[in-house]
């Protein structure tokens, strides 16, 4: 990453308490979701993949055991999903993530600014197409936090990228494309700014905006709010009357605003999704 250079959008960690019922409700919701993924230090997840290369990662524990051992070797990955799962249950959305082709370098950068969030974590993993067929995927992360336990952030660089078909699984049957926002909350909003900007290296707006080179994060004032925490993502979809239907097919709850569908947060689905139409 160079000086000037703001950071993009990689993917989206969402703590489950169940990933079969994750599955289920992202499929309800129109998401075509990914086979199983199952991490070496015990967590599972079970993607949803865009076309730009942005993800869902909907998270569980899948081997208590293994994950207990990657905490007491100090595995940061694993650190703050016990942290926040302790904290706050585990439904949410706990990490945005960014891309890097150098986490090495963002793991002293945030070093040197003071919100290192702990080591780098390195690993491999099978990696499944929609047909079944398996690669190896590997990745590099650094870690970034305020202190506070609701939300971190971590740059993601894929050391080595599954050669697999996902162009079935990047089409949503309602008509996804990308993620366009996600919106925060935090008792001090200015500061929590701040902390994403300074690892996104990116700039903030009065109005607390911060753009990606691929999305936005919009940070608000919640003084009741105990700690920061990302409460809300916006997809881009291609057509919201048909969206709307495919809700009342499968029997899912929302409320319509101008030009957007918000499906309020459950089990399965740890924030609100907003559904908005961009042409």
């Amino acid at each position: 990453m160079t000086e000037n250079t703001v950071r993009a959008l990689d993917h989206l960690v969402l703590p489950t308490a169940n990933l079969d019922l994750a599955r289920k409700r992202l499929g309800a919701l129109g998401f075509t979701v990914a086979p199983q993924g199952v991490h070496p230090f015990g967590t599972t997840n079970a993607c949803v993949y865009f076309a730009d290369g942005t993800f869902l990662e909907p998270l569980a524990i899948g081997d208590l055991d293994t994950v207990k051992s990657a905490a007491v070797t100090g595995n940061s990955f694993i650190l703050r999903d016990r942290l926040f799962r302790e904290t706050y249950g585990d439904e949410g959305l706990s990490a945005v993530v960014f891309a890097t082709k150098d986490a090495e370098a963002d793991h002293a950068l945030f070093a040197e600014a003071g919100i290192s969030a702990g080591s780098m974590v390195e690993f491999s993993r099978p990696s499944l197409d929609a047909a079944g067929r398996a690669d190896v995927a590997s990745f590099r992360l650094a870690f970034a936090s305020d202190g506070s336990p609701g939300a971190f952030l971590f740059t993601c660089e894929r050391r080595k990228v599954p050669a697999i078909d996902r162009s079935t699984l990047e089409r949503h049957a309602n008509g996804a494309t990308r993620i366009t926002q996600i919106d925060a909350v935090a008792p001090d909003a200015d500061a929590f700014a701040r902390f994403l900007a300074k690892a996104a290296n990116a700039s903030v707006t009065a109005d607390r905006k911060i753009a990606l080179s691929n999305g936005m994060l919009d940070v608000s004032e919640a003084s009741q709010a105990a700690d920061p925490r990302f409460i809300a993502v916006t997809f881009g979809i291609r057509d919201l009357a048909a969206a709307s239907a495919l809700f009342n097919a499968n029997g899912i709850d929302y409320e319509t605003r101008e030009n957007a569908l918000r499906v309020p947060a459950t089990a399965g689905q740890g924030v609100d999704f907003i559904f908005e139409e961009t042409r």
